[in-house]
């Protein structure tokens, strides 16, 4: 039954990012920075992606929501909130209406990590997912 279940999977065409997820590259990443440090460095790095495109800035929701053109189009909102002084968590939720044989859910997932491996790049990963 459970290779049912990851057959399914492949073709799931949303990920969302949590603290409860099985999967540890898609679980909720904290940085040690300020809400308005991290918010910069996210905004800034999708305007700086050519495949990508800001639709809306809510600073006031933490959210900021992108139109992602390439590999596939999809639509992707992050999500960043201030946990305490210096922590700050990060989710992404992603997904696409185009249809693939293969199933889209490798190729979303792998977008969500790339975009975890440049965060971290530019802030210290406090922890990965359950806020303690």
């Amino acid at each position: 039954m459970a290779i049912f279940g990851n057959l399914f999977i492949r073709f799931r065409k949303q990920i969302e990012t949590s603290d409860h997820q099985k999967d540890n590259s898609l679980a909720t990443h904290y940085y040690k920075a300020s809400f308005n440090q991290l918010f910069q460095s996210v905004e800034e790095l999708f305007r700086q992606d050519a495949d990508c495109r800001i639709v809306t800035v809510s600073k006031d929701h933490g959210e900021i929501a992108v139109e992602i053109n390439k590999p596939i189009p999809c639509f992707l909102i992050v999500t960043i909130v201030s946990v305490r002084g210096m922590e700050t968590a990060v989710d992404f939720s992603i997904s696409s209406e185009k249809f693939s044989p293969i199933g889209l859910y490798p190729i979303l997932r792998k977008r969500i990590i790339s975009y975890y491996d440049k965060m971290n790049k530019l802030h210290t990963l406090v922890r990965v997912g359950k806020s303690s």
